[in-house]
């Protein structure tokens, strides 16, 4: 009796040395797991920040008077093209559509900085943003060694807009971005091609909407910004932001948005100014690296109004 107890001892005394040396073993290769996710994660985390570091993209935005400026836009775009790493450029071109809609006698309305569209005006806008505008872009860039690629929001299904919400104003055939397609643009960009976009999106049911150009140069840089880093720089006529718009040097060097609510208020922000700010701080807020307002000399010189 003593003997079949020692012997059923003995084997619960080595099944629990096998037991324990089993869970000893799976404790060892689990810890090894561990130390090695650690290592890795710590790799990849360094990985990526060289990787984000090499994937720079730089989008810029322009219209107004450069647009309309020949020597203005030849410049901008010499500039433009010796800009290193990844890029592309958005482009408005309004008072070219103001121009031709008065020749054509059709009345421009703007409300806010922005323009009323209806259905007469969104020929017009279609016509000089998707047509003389931005092919007259790619083909300068194409002559200075620069792939562009002339695009619409409606090509590709690049960015899906909403026909804005009647409230106060009614802006008619203008759309609020909904979604940005940064797959497409990521591939264009990793191919070498350079896109340059014009402010016209698609509401997905086959009708193209004005869409402001700095909301979508913001909306676009945000969208980009998971996969590249981003430096988005609006580029206009003036050098910056100004205290006085008569004085090119009075340009608010850095500005956040409590100074933006204060000088709106008293009126030194105002008319166009304020939605591309809005643009701007968005853009910030939503993972865009740098985010800048200046000139065409300021474009790789530095310089004009950084947002924080």
């Amino acid at each position: 009796m003593i003997i079949i107890h020692i012997t059923k001892l003995h084997h619960y005394i080595i099944y629990e040395n096998l037991y324990y040396s089993r869970l000893r073993k799976i404790f060892f290769n689990y810890s090894k797991i561990i130390i090695e996710y650690m290592e890795l994660k710590q790799y990849f985390c360094t990985e990526k920040n060289i990787l984000t570091m090499s994937f720079q993209l730089t989008v810029v935005k322009t219209g107004g008077k450069i647009i309309e400026d020949p020597a203005s836009l030849n410049a901008l775009l010499q500039d433009f093209s010796k800009i290193a790493g990844y890029k592309m450029l958005i482009h408005g071109g309004g008072r070219m559509a103001t121009e031709l809609a008065e020749k054509l006698g059709v009345e421009s309305k703007m409300a806010e900085g922005r323009r009323i569209t209806d259905e007469e005006t969104l020929k017009i806008v279609t016509m000089v943003y998707a047509g003389l505008v931005n092919k007259r872009i790619v083909a300068r860039l194409q002559a200075s060694g620069v792939d562009a690629v002339g695009l619409t929001g409606a090509d590709m299904n690049l960015i899906t807009s909403l026909k804005r919400p009647v409230k106060d104003i009614d802006y008619g055939f203008v759309g609020d971005i909904k979604s940005v397609n940064s797959r497409v643009l990521s591939n264009l960009l990793s191919q070498g091609f350079v896109p340059v976009l014009a402010p016209l999106t698609h509401d997905g049911d086959g009708n193209l909407l004005n869409t402001n150009a700095d909301s979508i140069a913001a909306e676009t840089a945000a969208a980009l910004a998971y996969d590249f880093n981003v430096r988005l720089i609006y580029c206009f006529e003036k050098n910056g932001v100004l205290m006085n718009e008569n004085d090119e040097k009075s340009v608010i060097q850095v500005l956040d948005r409590e100074l933006y609510r204060q000088y709106k208020n008293e009126g030194m922000i105002k008319d166009g100014m304020i939605p591309k700010l809005e643009s701007a701080f968005h853009a910030h807020a939503s993972g865009v690296r740098e985010v800048v307002i200046t000139s065409v000399s300021g474009l790789n010189a530095g310089g004009g109004t950084y947002i924080q």
